[in-house]
């Protein structure tokens, strides 16, 4: 029963975002993340984001992205190199365009665990193939889980999600984005996650919020 209360309070309160985004012309992102085993050290990244210029129906841009990585030590200190495809569709005075980007991408995850806090650093370096263009791009992201009910993330427990991340180009001007975002997370099992949770986006001339709904799936294709 008090699990359900929370469920109806977090539904009851999503509702209430939905309905501000809405009215405010805030963007939505629907998200789906893959991290799947494929042997003791290997394993399969995969991952679509469905961004709206509104709460539904106004695609802004879908990225597709997929990539291999590697543990450098147990299920930890991962490695990897990806590829993304990324369609987009901007207004241009108030026309909508479209123009796809390709994207080749070098990682580095690792994790740190402190008591309840569970710390995970991400360094992601882009080569960026755009339309009439080619760009590089390096990203920092410093995120921060923390479990509510229990003690560690384990499934039926609800905890609290936060990161912050820097976008920097090689050329001018560097600073390109920052992101921050809180969302609350449910472990559905140990190999499943949800979260839905709110984003701001700062660049050099605006500011946009984005309402994020994530399902994250560990789903081992190994048993080794």
């Amino acid at each position: 029963m008090k699990i359900l209360k929370i469920l109806a309070i977090g539904i009851s309160l999503l509702g209430t975002t939905f309905s501000y985004a809405q009215k405010n012309d805030l963007g939505a992102w629907y998200m789906y993340f893959g991290n799947n085993k494929i042997s003791k050290k290997l394993n399969w990244h995969n991952e679509i984001q469905y961004r709206n210029f509104d709460a539904v129906g106004d695609l802004e841009q879908l990225l597709i992205r997929t990539g291999i990585g590697y543990d450098l030590t147990e299920n930890n200190n991962n490695i990897l190199l990806g590829y993304g495809f990324i369609l987009s569709q901007p207004y241009v005075n108030g026309e909508k365009t479209e123009n796809v980007e390709h994207r080749i991408f070098q990682q580095y995850i690792t994790k740190q665990k402190f008591g309840r806090f569970n710390i995970q650093h991400r360094y992601r370096l882009e080569e960026r193939f755009l339309q009439d263009d080619f760009r590089m791009r390096f990203r920092y992201l410093l995120g921060l889980n923390i479990p509510i009910n229990n003690k560690e993330m384990l499934p039926k427990t609800f905890y609290g999600s936060v990161y912050n991340e820097i976008f920097l180009h090689f050329n001018s001007p560097t600073f390109d984005r920052n992101r921050v975002y809180g969302a609350l997370g449910y472990v559905i099992n140990k190999n499943m996650r949800i979260e839905a949770g709110y984003m701001n986006q700062i660049q050099e001339t605006r500011n946009r919020g984005q309402i994020q709904i994530g399902f994250y799936n560990n789903i081992p294709f190994t048993k080794n």
